[in-house]
């Protein structure tokens, strides 16, 4: 399998989810779907079913975890530096509203575009790959042609 890249902060924020869901979740859904067995027939008790439901998310939530974990090639932004890469902070303009946005590219398990964590894959994070502080670059998006100037490129 293709290893993912991350960094250490992502990887721990994983761990930490993992963390939550075995030992602190897992353990909750099973007293609940047992309180609901106790309910007696359980083809028309909603608590049991909603109860099994949860715990199907949560085991696989667990398995996708876990599958990243395994996966993961953890590279540390602090060591690298130059044009924009994986684990690069970048300080964008958009050349129509002038509106400034940071986003640090990360890698798919850890993106978050609300936090600012932006997909290695997403189609701005690879207009951007390979420029330095001053270019511009083209994205096209659903809503059409976005252009952005970088202003700053951060390793941190």
């Amino acid at each position: 399998m293709e290893k993912i890249p991350m960094t250490p902060k992502g990887l721990e924020a994983l761990n930490g989810e993992l963390k939550q869901l075995k030992s602190i979740e897992r353990p909750a859904i099973i007293k609940a779907i047992a309180e609901a067995r106790e309910h007696g027939d359980l083809s028309e008790n909603a608590e049991y079913h909603s109860a099994k439901e949860k715990q199907s998310f949560i085991e696989g939530r667990v398995k996708e975890l876990e599958s990243s974990i395994s996966l993961a090639q953890v590279i540390d932004p602090a060591k690298l530096s130059g044009a924009i890469k994986f684990g690069a902070t970048v300080a964008l303009v958009d050349e129509e509203t002038e509106e400034k946005k940071t986003y640090m590219i990360v890698g798919e398990a850890e993106a978050d575009i609300g936090k600012g964590y932006l997909n290695i894959n997403s189609p701005l994070a690879r207009a951007l790959i390979g420029k330095e502080e001053g270019d511009s670059v083209e994205v096209r998006t659903p809503g059409g042609a976005k252009g952005y100037e970088i202003v700053k490129i951060s390793y941190v």
